[in-house]
């Protein structure tokens, strides 16, 4: 192709620029052959004449068409020079902030300078499983592909990652490293993944420093190899490092530090383990002041330690071990700090003794102080002769100070990397490795020294391995598709590698010069001018005899040959190290022993990897110190084992960029850009592309892309590899610039760019022609719409002049009429105006004139009070003063007469006439007091008095209660002639009977009352239920309204649980008032039967029953009983008679309620006694010790009265039951009614006489027990008393009394009486404590009340700090609470009712035996056969049907059912019969085994068929079907087992056929839970069996699948569609797979009878997995971020949402899992220009979080060169409009999130009596019952 065709109008090229290195232009005037100048139009829009070489006819580089800028691989790019690729990058990284670009298998990283979240857990794992190249560049697409190469090749594998200082080289192998320990994490518990990672910080600290261009520069070069195992998890890993930058220990240039380990030590010197060191701030020392400022913005050098310190320990360094190395680096920063004094002559110097640092240094490293102090100034010369001690000068003494810091540092990092080694090894056998290198780039300074020369030589074999590798890579490539191969010439730098390490070559003479005895580097310099003048990669400079200079593949470089020698030869002498060896120190000493003996695993050693490599270094024979290997020899060996180990492995190649030395965040430099793609071969590997066929097209894609350049015949046919060959071969003319593959078509450089130009102008033509046709219609259009505008103009026009000639008429005619009125009005308003001047003048004078006057009289007024009040206050103040001097005079006059009195009277108190008076008032209070005296023993002797007579009384009733009880039985004995009056008394128990059926109706409308309250209460539980869900619902509609964020949603969704459970609660109280209503017709049944046995007549009792009461006659129950409920009382009814207990039955009820009260008041007393009598004794042993006597006479009548009292007691009780056992033997004997009628009336007169003896006894002990209260009380008054009675009783006289009392008498009464008085003392003390223990506990009862009041008031606080959403819930779990106590209450009162019934269900059954032995002892014998007949044709009737739903089968059978049932069943057996049918027969098998009441049947079977359950799981752990089959059977198991569970709230809507089928005596709670686990169970596996199968077809089938044809254009791509990085086979599928694939899933489910609701969570859970893979995707890839992709991706979503309609799943919610989905689809389609397409942008995406926003407009590319790209601009407007947004920092989806699934109730309408079990299933075992 001509370059006249090429170089047209409007065509853009590239210029070199001096600043910007190239700049773009256009062409304005086309070139034709021969032009001189080429004229351009640059940017800015001035013009410009390109000069052309017409000799070289060399023209600009053309630029790449707009559509190729910003792709992905820069081989893609159609023209492949040095500006096309400078300027794709820029693109790349400033307008889409992409750090990362393929170049070919080269991963280009620039470093953004800040830090990026692309590298989160969830970026792994979405990148991890794809093919490099489908998803956007990224280190973890380099890694993943080295991985699956090492697994599908089982080859081993290398990342090389180089790059100058500050490229980002130790982050990106870091982050490599992070991706391997993540995919292949170790299977063992070694954790050895996490060691891997600690490596990084503790290299960091004691191999990275500060340099003018990296705040973390690695300052050596390390290759670390990851081992796998057989299955590809991580089991160990080695490091190898390369050429530590020794020097930096001890100097740093200006801005630079020292290596971070010295800092973070200083920084930590105060922590107490470090005070021995002797360490101060970094400033304080040599080796770490030397660059200026010691600290890097942004670094906390502490805390780097202690994340250090942490590394160390978990990789097993000893806490000692880590000690020692702090103290050798601490020992380094003394050594640097010596005081070196020099001597006069300069030959000599010293150190001084006393040098602090130089007692550190030997301290620290435990070596003798005296010998380090000589040797460091001194050393020895060893000759053929003797041996000699030579001083040193101070300069000397400095270099060797300074090699043994370099030395004593070098080996310290070659131990801990040992060490590190050491930690990371393993002994399990490795199968493979994946190495990641991690070395210096090319480097170029303006002074380069040996260390620059060594770095820039392993570059030099690492270019050369990379070009060799990027040359086979091609030549594979045009193999595999059957391309003719032609010799591509590629740079070789082997002469420059031979120039440096061949024989004679630099560094070979390097060493010849080091082991000469007086070699120089001049001398070294001069050799190699002389031995390389004529080599091309050798020059020398012209101002220089001491440089040299190498042509490197990257650039030129001059070494200034000063310092090689002595860093070759790296001198330390002997002696040093001798003393050092010496160290009491172990580690120390270990570090520096012979290097014959040390293990060759360090720097330069090898590594712990199985593959077959030579050490880098060989054991050496001698070690003296002049014939030891140099330091380049050594570098050489071990850069020869890196070959040889990345020539053995796959490598992969990552190259940084650093784009700004100022370390700015996303700034470009394109110089600084430039020298590094020079320098790290990218442009190398462009330039070999460029030199084949860079630009590949498959045929598909050549023909979609290409189609409009295709003619219509050609389009015509089948073949498209045809079509496309056509098409070409009439396009482009030269047969050379393309070829033709098995699957793609290979294009030249430019060939591209040119069909881009054919497609253009082609589109462009079309464009024209469209453009013309539409202008021409708009333009039609146009002139109608304005010809018949001007019509209606003209029109309304016309109108609206008439209409305003007849307004200006009407005008007129009215402007004179208000002229006229106007003329009038304004004189009368002038005449008016001056006639109310006037007035007004005239008032205001007037108004002065009186105010005038009124001021005047008003001022006269006002003085005459002011003199009345003047006058009034003169008076008064003259009659104050004299007043006051009155009384002044009265005081002075009454005290005078007061002091005279007093005088008087202190005469008169000392006169014995006032004692008198006295005592005359003495006498008075003690008459008082006998009188007093007197009153109290009246009282007390009235009460003695009547106690006496109650005693009396007592003792005459009980004498006189024996008489009769005497008289009765001789009348029973002799006399038996009372029938009639036994009749009489017979009746009259009947009436008091039927006294006792009226209280039992009274009883009965009580409880019928307590019904109804309990009744209405339920009423008002479920009005206040309503209202709390009427309140709820209100709540829910607020919150609603209020927000729709997730949150809201959530609280929405908690209420609505809230309400299910408000809605059981409801259930819960119907089912009481049902038990209510069964308890209401039970009882009704009950007093029915006591009707019928009311109306029962009385009969004989036959034999059997006379010996039953014979031998419980004696049974004591009601007599003795001290509960005596109704049961007992029946029991004794049973015992004496029917008859006889319907008449006296209420008698013995109220007698033995009596009785027992009596017994519980003498008890109550009793103990009231105890207490009072042992208090009594206390006080009287504090008090009187001397009434002990007495009080023991007292509680001796006391308890001699109390037992005869319960004496006589139980003399009544006794005669009771003989009564009551006579007339029980009268009526067993059955003699004759007259001997009945007789014990009978005995029985009746008996039980009225105890009946009025208990009366009696009460009222007695009643009056008792008020007479002891009020004696308490009158205790408590005359208690002040006692004493003076006491001393007074010796000779009382008793004056006040009618008669004469004894005086031995009045003091027994009066002894007694105080006895009485301690006694009713003691009670009262009992009663105080009693009252004080209640008040007590009234005050705990309190202090509970206010902690309880407290806790509300904090959780009341606490939910006044909460949100309203929180307020809410916490509000609904109180009120819940409150119900649900309210409703265990009921449930109490629920049982007790229950307790009730039972109680009455046996008294019926009692009743009815009566009738039954009524019946029995009434009818005849046949009767009883009728009877008989009777209870035959009942059973008759209870026959049930002929099947129950019920399956039997016997305990052994039962492995058989569980393995035919689940084991062995296969969906299809039972795919024809009723959906779930085992879960039915196995809860029919359930059934029986309640039925016949077997706990043991059941549980063997319920957990043999769980166990079952799961083993089918397990095995088909990825059967989809058998999955769905089990999850539906194990729901519908689930559901049965609460639907027939009896419970009500699961019975609503079960018909009375599948009541019947409810279990009676298990209840199986606990094994529902135990399903409801492994339900859950079920649909995660389910769920990810789906997932497992959907996932491959995502990306494929919804975001690169062509639903809508020749809709999106394919743009050209790079390597990945590379046949190296794509897994053999298509993978493509359509949307129509995924379709097919859910309607499979679909189709199963329900065929299976899973339940609707758990079908929607599934494919709710599938439709999530669906968007959160495609929307990762198109966030990682820029190829799908297009909007044509927009418009694919909107249909297919579209055709997914039909789907859900169509099979009525638009509840399900999976719809709406696609929101973020349709948005992106969305954001692709809209404009993106305007501020106002920026807000509605914001407005549409809620979904979207800001980063993916962002994220997709940055990746966002056109397709079609009519496209226009997001600017920068709009993507910062819309970060302005969203900063308000609070999103999460995570940019891609988490696909793996599951949705919590919920199982809810589904009960089934299959009744179990109409199940077939089909023979199919070979259950012929099971039985139906």
């Amino acid at each position: 192709m001509s370059a006249a065709e090429l170089y047209t109008k409007y065509t853009r090229v590239w210029i070199p620029d001096p600043d910007k290195v190239w700049r773009s232009a256009e062409i304005i005037k086309d070139y034709k052959e021969g032009d001189k100048s080429l004229h351009l139009k640059l940017e800015d829009e001035t013009l410009y004449e390109y000069p052309i070489d017409l000799q070289g006819n060399e023209l600009p580089f053309l630029r790449n068409p707009d559509i190729l800028v910003g792709e992905n691989d820069l081989t893609a790019l159609s023209y492949l020079h040095e500006p096309a690729v400078l300027h794709n990058l820029k693109v790349r990284f400033l307008e889409s902030n992409h750090i990362y670009t393929y170049c070919g298998i080269v991963l280009v990283a620039i470093n953004p300078y800040e830090q990026l979240p692309i590298y989160e857990q969830d970026v792994i794992y979405a990148y991890s499983g794809q093919n490099m190249g489908d998803m956007d560049p990224h280190i973890f697409a380099v890694a993943e592909e080295a991985y699956k190469q090492m697994a599908r090749d089982e080859k081993n594998q290398s990342i090389i990652v180089s790059g100058e200082s500050g490229a980002g080289k130790t982050v990106s192998a870091k982050y490599a490293m992070r991706f391997f320990a993540t995919v292949g994490g170790s299977a063992s518990e070694t954790n050895i993944e996490a060691k891997v990672l600690a490596s990084s910080p503790i290299m960091e600290a004691i191999g990275n420093a500060k340099t003018t261009r990296n705040d973390n520069s690695s300052r050596f070069g390390k290759y670390i190899q990851i081992g796998f195992d057989k299955r590809y998890h991580i089991i160990g890993a080695n490091m190898r490092t390369y050429l530590l930058e020794k020097s930096r220990v001890v100097f740093q240039a200006e801005d630079e530090r020292n290596y971070h380990i010295f800092y973070q030590l200083c920084a930590s010197a105060s922590l107490p383990e470090f005070k021995d060191l002797g360490l101060t701030c970094a400033e304080d020392f040599f080796y770490t002041s030397q660059g200026g400022d010691t600290s890097i913005d942004g670094v906390d050098d502490a805390d780097d330690f202690e994340k250090t310190r942490h590394a160390f320990t978990l990789l097993g360094v000893k806490e000692s071990h880590q000690m020692t190395i702090f103290r050798i680096i601490a020992a380094i920063l003394h050594l640097g700090n010596l005081e070196i004094q020099g001597e006069r002559d300069g030959d000599a110097c010293s150190v001084s003794s006393e040098d602090e640092h130089l007692n550190n240094f030997c301290g620290l490293l435990g070596v003798e102080h005296s010998q380090m102090q000589h040797w460091l100034c001194h050393r020895k010369l060893v000759t053929m002769a003797e041996t000699y001690v030579k001083n040193m000068s101070v300069q000397q003494v400095v270099n060797a100070r300074n090699a043994l810091a370099k030395h004593i540092y070098a080996q310290l990092f070659n131990w801990i990397v040992q060490h590190i080694n050491k930690a990371l090894h393993t002994t399990v056998k490795q199968h493979s490795f994946i190495g990641v290198l991690d070395i210096y780039g090319f480097e170029t300074f303006e002074v380069n020294s040996f260390e620059q020369f060594c770095i820039n030589y392993a570059n030099e074999k690492l270019q050369q391995q990379f070009n060799s590798h990027v040359f086979k890579l091609e030549q594979e490539e045009y193999m595999k598709e059957g391309i003719p191969w032609t010799l591509i010439d590629f740079y070789d730098n082997q002469p420059c590698i031979d120039l440096i390490e061949a024989k004679l070559g630099i560094l070979d003479l390097l060493d010849e010069e080091c082991k000469v005895p007086k070699g120089t580097d001049q001398n070294w310099a001069q050799k190699l001018y002389d031995r390389h003048a004529s080599s091309q990669h050798f020059q020398k400079p012209r101002m220089s005899n001491t440089s040299f200079i190498v042509v490197h593949f990257a650039d030129k470089v001059e070494y200034q040959s000063e310092g090689f020698l002595e860093k070759n030869r790296d001198t330390v002498y002997e002696e040093q190290i001798n003393i050092l060896k010496a160290s009491k120190y172990q580690m120390v000493a270990d570090l520096f022993q012979d290097e014959k003996d040390a293990a060759p695993t360090t720097s330069m050693g090898k590594g712990t990897s199985k593959i077959s490599v030579r050490s880098a270094r060989p054991a050496i024979k001698a070690a003296n110190k002049e014939h030891k290997k140099t330091v380049g020899h050594q570098f050489r060996n071990s850069l020869h084992l890196l070959m040889e180990t990345l020539d053995a492995t796959t490598p992969h190649y990552v190259r940084c960029i650093k784009p700004n030395d100022e370390k700015l965040p996303f700034k470009f430099d394109p110089k600084r850009a430039v020298q590094q793609l020079r320098a790290c071969g990218v442009l190398e590997t462009i330039r070999i592309s460029a030199a084949g066929f860079p630009s590949r097209w498959s045929y598909h894609d050549f023909f979609n892309r290409y189609r409009v350049l295709m003619k219509k015949r050609d389009l015509s046919k089948n073949d498209k590899k045809q079509i496309c060959q056509t098409l070409l071969e009439d396009l482009i003319k030269d047969p050379d610039k393309f070829q033709f593959g098995r699957t793609k078509i290979f294009f030249r450089a430019g060939q591209v760019a040119y069909l881009e130009k054919l497609r253009a102008d082609k589109f462009r033509a079309a464009t024209i022609i469209i453009q013309k046709t539409v202008r021409g219609w708009l333009q039609r259009v146009k002139y109608k719409r304005l010809r018949q505008a001007a019509i209606v103009i003209q029109r309304y026009t016309r109108g609206h002049l008439a209409r305003r000639l007849a307004e200006h008429l009407r005008r007129t005619r009215a402007a004179i009429i208000f002229q006229k009125q106007y003329r009038m009005l304004r004189i009368l308003r002038a005449f008016q105006r001056v006639r109310n001047a006037t007035i007004t003048i005239q008032a205001f004078a007037r108004g002065m004139f009186v105010r005038r006057i009124y001021r005047k009289i008003l001022a006269e007024h006002k003085a005459t009070i002011l003199q009345k009040y003047a006058r009034g206050w003169l008076a008064r103040t003259r009659f104050r003063r004299v007043r006051g001097a009155t009384i002044t005079l009265q005081c002075y006059y009454r005290r005078m007469k007061a002091r005279q009195e007093l005088k008087a009277l202190k005469i008169e108190a000392r006169s014995a006439q006032h004692l008198k008076k006295l005592n005359i008032g003495m006498e008075n209070k003690v008459v008082q007091l006998q009188r007093k005296i007197d009153e109290q023993n009246k009282e007390y002797k009235l009460l003695n008095e009547q106690l006496s007579t109650l005693t009396s009384a007592h003792s005459s009733e009980v004498e006189k209660l024996k008489k009769e009880l005497m008289q009765y039985q001789q009348s029973h004995r002799g006399d038996g002639n009372q029938l009639v009056s036994l009749q009489e008394e017979m009746q009259h128990l009947q009436l008091e009977l039927e006294k006792a059926h009226g209280e039992r109706k009274v009883v009965e409308d009580s409880y019928v009352k307590e019904k109804d309250l309990l009744r209405k209460r339920i009423s008002d539980l479920e009005e206040e239920n309503a209202l709390l869900k009427q309140e709820k619902e209100e709540l829910n509609s607020r919150i609603l309204c209020q927000s729709e964020d997730e949150f809201a949603r959530n609280t929405v969704e908690e209420n609505i649980q809230m309400k299910k459970e408000l809605e059981e609660e409801r259930s819960r109280y119907q089912n009481l008032v049902k038990e209510y209503s069964r308890l209401e017709q039970r009882y009704d049944n009950l007093r029915d039967e006591m009707t019928i046995i009311k109306q029962a007549p009385g009969h004989r009792r036959n034999p059997s029953n006379q010996s039953s009461l014979e031998s419980d006659s004696n049974y004591p129950s009601i007599s003795t009983s001290e509960i005596g409920d109704t049961e007992d009382v029946i029991q004794q009814v049973e015992e004496v008679g029917m008859e006889k207990a319907a008449m006296d039955m209420s008698l013995f009820l109220k007698l033995q309620k009596r009785v027992r009260e009596l017994e519980q008041e003498r008890k109550k007393l009793q103990t009231q006694l105890e207490k009072k009598e042992q208090e009594s004794k206390k006080s009287q042993v504090i008090e009187m010790k001397t009434e002990v006597t007495s009080d023991h006479e007292d509680f001796a009548y006391n308890s001699l009265k109390r037992q005869e009292l319960e004496s006589e007691n139980k003399k009544l009780k006794n005669e009771l039951n003989e009564l009551r056992k006579a007339i029980a033997d009268r009526a067993t004997q059955n003699n004759s009614s007259n001997d009945i009628q007789d014990s009978y009336n005995l029985l009746l007169n008996q039980l009225k006489s105890a009946n009025e003896e208990l009366e009696v006894r009460k009222e007695e002990v009643l009056i008792l027990r008020t007479q002891i209260m009020k004696a308490a009380q009158q205790k408590e008054t005359g208690k002040n008393m006692v004493i003076e009675r006491e001393s007074i009783t010796t000779n009382a006289s008793w004056p006040n009394s009618d008669k004469h009392i004894d005086q031995e008498d009045a003091i027994e009464a009066y002894q007694g009486m105080c006895e009485t008085n301690r006694l009713l003392e003691a009670q009262l003390q009992d009663q105080r404590r009693e009252h004080e223990e209640e008040v007590e506990a009234l005050k705990n009862q309190v202090d509970a009340m206010k902690e309880e009041m407290e806790k509300q008031q904090q959780a009341f606080l606490q939910t006044l700090q909460l949100s309203p959403e929180a307020q809410v819930e916490f509000g609904l779990q109180q009120e819940i609470t409150r119900l649900t106590n309210e409703n265990l209450d009921l449930k109490e009162l629920l049982e007790k009712l229950e307790k009730n019934e039972k109680k009455l269900k046996k008294q019926l059954k009692i009743y009815m035996k009566k009738v039954q032995d009524f019946e029995a002892s009434q009818a005849m014998v046949p009767a009883e056969r009728r009877w008989h007949e009777r209870n035959m044709q009942v059973a008759v009737q209870r026959k049930e049907k002929d099947f129950q739903g019920m399956l039997e089968y016997y305990k052994e059978d039962e492995p058989l059912l569980i393995r035919n049932l689940i084991t062995d069943l296969k969906p299809q057996a039972v795919s024809a019969t009723v959906p779930c049918l085992p879960a039915y027969i196995l809860y029919m098998c359930i059934r029986h085994a309640d039925y016949i009441n077997d706990d043991q049947k059941v549980h063997s079977l319920l957990t043999s068929t769980i166990n079952g359950v799961k083993k089918v799981l397990k095995k088909h752990n990825d059967d989809f079907q058998m999955t769905s089959f089990w999850l539906a059977n194990t729901c519908r198991l689930l559901h049965c087992l609460k639907q027939y569970s009896g419970d009500a709230g699961f019975m609503t809507q079960n018909t009375p056929k599948q009541n019947e089928h409810c279990l009676k005596n298990f209840d199986l709670t606990e094994y529902r839970q135990v399903l409801s686990h492994l339900s859950i169970q079920i649909y995660q596996q389910l769920i990810k069996i789906a997932e497992g199968i959907l996932q491959p077809m995502i990306v494929s089938a919804v975001l690169e699948n062509e639903s809508i044809q020749g809709l999106s254009g394919v743009k050209p791509m790079g390597y990945r569609n590379r046949s190296s990085s794509m897994a053999d086979g298509d993978s493509s599928y359509s949307l129509d797979a995924i379709i097919r694939q859910l309607n499979t899933f679909h189709s199963i489910m329900c065929d299976q009878g899973l339940d609707p609701e758990i079908v929607q969570q599934v494919f709710k859970q599938l439709f999530y997995m669906i968007n959160a893979v495609a929307l990762n995707n198109l966030l990682l890839r820029k190829d799908v971020c297009s909007w044509s992709t927009g418009m694919q991706l909107r249909f297919n979503i579209s055709q997914l949402e039909e789907w859900l309609r169509g099979k009525n799943l638009q509840q399900s919610g999976a719809a709406q899992t696609l929101e973020p989905l349709i948005q992106a689809a969305q954001l692709l389609q809209l404009k993106k220009k305007t501020s106002e397409d920026a807000e509605a942008i914001c407005s549409l995406c809620t979904s979207l979080t800001t980063q993916q926003i962002v994220k997709i407009l940055n990746l966002y590319t056109p397709v079609n060169e009519f496209e226009e790209r997001v600017t920068v601009a709009f993507i910062r407007d819309i970060q302005t409009h969203l900063q308000e947004r609070n999103d999460p920092p995570q940019l891609l989806l988490d696909f793996k999130h599951m949705f919590p699934v919920l199982f809810p109730f589904n009960p089934s309408s299959i009744t179990m009596d109409s199940i077939h079990l089909p023979a199919s299933l070979n259950l012929e075992f099971l039985n139906k019952v």
